[in-house]
């Protein structure tokens, strides 16, 4: 239903003024009674499904990327469509707009996303309000620096963050791979990320001891426009920082011959996400599964349109597996069609 008469409504709107739309509608629906369908049309329950990664258990391993739930509005709603797990973010200190709109652009023929939003946000502190709720689902949380807060004073805004969620999320993520926040990606280099990542690890420790709980598992997630010496930079960086995995990977800034959409489109700047992502994140995966020897856990995301794809991702190397684009494109069915895929091949394998 949602491909054919759904999504067709939706792409006749600004895709920004969609996704506002469906909160709305998504909202609405759940407080009239339609969790318990949702649950019923798109959930399969079964412990075969269950992951144990960086000692938290995933009900199932298909996740929601951050930037869908930016400010942790809606997690529970979106969990009664069968997500394992849903990130939250990318949060910064201090609200912020973003970028000037038009910043989100849908490349139809390529069903491919692209979008400079800057990390728009209401703030980590309005967030950690929406996380007082309880949750149904394992929440993680997507944490960067504010725009004007300069690449040397960066590793303040980070601690900002993971101090204020620490006590209402499950994981963390390092964000430091967005193309849309200037200067955001010199983050990615060793020295920088290196000492960030340290300051953040020795925070994680000081914090569970004063409160009296574990360490929160943190996780790195990288761009796919890293070249393989930077790539094994990052595999060096996990294992000296002890960080407990990585997300691959973040959008693309680069832009393949092959696209068919419209060249205006194509030349919007931003990070491209979606199908003409699939491939560059999954050699990304395959890559530092094998050269670390599968070392740490990775989450795939980038691409994901079908049950097929994520199969890919997850016999190249990841642990788990996240959507956007391809939940956009495809509707709420893919994580229904991705765990039913996952079992199928289980009971094949005997």
């Amino acid at each position: 239903m949602y491909k054919f008469l759904v999504r067709p409504i939706f792409f006749l709107l600004d895709p920004e003024k969609v996704h506002h739309l469906s909160f709305s509608l998504i909202r609405f629906f759940s407080k009239i009674g339609f969790s318990g369908l949702f649950r019923t049309l798109y959930q399969i329950n079964d412990k075969r499904l269950e992951r144990e990664v960086f000692g938290l258990t995933f009900k199932n391993p298909v996740g929601l990327a951050a930037g869908f739930d930016k400010d942790a509005k809606l997690y529970n709603e979106l969990s009664n469509f069968g997500f394992g797990f849903i990130e939250i973010g990318t949060l910064t200190p201090k609200p912020q707009k973003g970028n000037p709109k038009t910043r989100l652009f849908r490349l139809k023929a390529d069903e491919g996303i692209i979008n400079r939003m800057g990390f728009n946000n209401l703030g980590v502190f309005d967030a950690v309000e929406q996380l007082k709720k309880d949750h149904k689902v394992l929440i993680g949380g997507n944490i960067g620096k504010n725009k004007a807060t300069p690449n040397n004073m960066a590793v303040k805004d980070y601690l900002i963050c993971f101090d204020a969620l620490f006590d209402h999320v499950d994981y963390f993520v390092v964000n430091v791979s967005s193309p849309n926040t200037p200067g955001l990606r010199e983050l990615q280099d060793k020295e920088p990320l290196t000492a960030l990542l340290q300051e953040i690890k020795k925070e994680n420790y000081k914090y569970a001891l004063k409160s009296k709980t574990k360490e929160k598992p943190i996780l790195l997630k990288i761009a796919p426009d890293l070249s393989d010496n930077q790539l094994l930079d990052i595999i060096k960086i996990v294992n000296k920082t002890k960080i407990d995995g990585v997300i691959a990977t973040n959008t693309t800034i680069a832009r393949d011959k092959n696209l068919k959409s419209d060249y205006m489109l194509i030349e919007e700047p931003g990070g491209l996400s979606g199908k003409p992502l699939a491939n560059r994140s999954t050699a990304v995966i395959r890559f530092l599964s094998e050269k670390s020897n599968k070392a740490f856990p990775i989450i795939g995301v980038g691409g994901i349109h079908s049950a097929e794809d994520a199969l890919e991702k997850l016999e190249a190397g990841a642990d788990l597996v996240q959507l956007w684009t391809g939940f956009v494109y495809e509707g709420p069915s893919l994580i229904k069609k991705i765990n039913k895929a996952i079992l199928q091949k289980m009971e094949s394998k005997g």
